[in-house]
């Protein structure tokens, strides 16, 4: 009975609803952005689907950094990218 209801956010690319599991979130706190892998965080945060082709997508639109109103590099992508490939491999 004390099952959680599942948590849901909305990709900043795609702007579908997915589970927060489906999503790589980024954070912008005291004016620097970073990768949050276990998405907890504190600060304003954008969510993106764990896809290697809305990853690409939204580097080239620079939707992270329109949603977080900061400029955000590309290290961040690459570390989305290369989380992506790590758990490909497993």
């Amino acid at each position: 009975m004390n099952k959680k209801a599942p948590v849901y956010r909305k990709c900043a690319y795609t702007r579908k609803l997915l589970l927060k599991s489906d999503l790589f979130r980024v954070v912008k706190y005291n004016g620097q952005v970073c990768f949050d892998k276990c998405q907890n965080m504190p600060g304003r945060g954008a969510y993106l689907s764990k896809d290697i082709n809305v990853i690409r997508a939204a580097k080239q639109k620079k939707t992270l950094s329109n949603a977080l109103k900061v400029d955000v590099k590309d290290d961040i992508y690459l570390e989305m990218i290369k989380e992506l490939s790590e758990k490909e491999g497993n």
